[in-house]
């Protein structure tokens, strides 16, 4: 597994405007949520993807990726490494190329699956600190 060069992370931060957070709480404890809102905060739509909330963030949240009609930049995933595969299945039926788990989620067969796709799999790296680190000091 190799995730893409800083060059292309930056690249699909700066261009993406949209990311759908699958596994993302309402609880303002929890990591997903606190990542979610910074992301919020500096300038991109966040889509709450969780069958236990309605709404996360000021966004109606959805039972899945396949229930999302408007086009998702990047899905964001908070879920643990199992669920990974799953999640990668219902990520090729959608219009977003792009996936990314979160620090500490890895899974193998799903990023085999995602890059025979042509997807672009990032993995165990943390969306916000990719976004502070290479697209600092730019508001978008």
């Amino acid at each position: 597994m190799k995730n893409p060069s800083n060059d292309q992370i930056k690249e699909l931060l700066e261009t993406a405007k949209t990311i759908a957070v699958v596994g993302l709480s309402d609880n303002p404890e929890r990591t997903s949520y606190q990542i979610s809102k910074i992301m919020q905060d500096s300038g991109y739509r966040i889509i709450p993807v969780n069958p236990t909330v309605e709404e996360v963030l000021g966004e109606k949240a959805y039972h899945s990726l396949l229930d999302i009609k408007e086009p998702i930049d990047i899905i964001n995933v908070f879920r643990r490494p199992e669920f990974l595969p799953e999640i990668a299945r219902e990520a090729t039926m959608t219009d977003c190329k792009v996936f990314w788990a979160q620090q500490g989620i890895v899974n193998e067969e799903a990023y085999q699956f995602l890059t025979e796709k042509d997807f672009t799999v990032i993995m165990d790296l943390c969306i916000k600190v990719a976004h502070a680190v290479l697209l600092k000091n730019k508001n978008r």
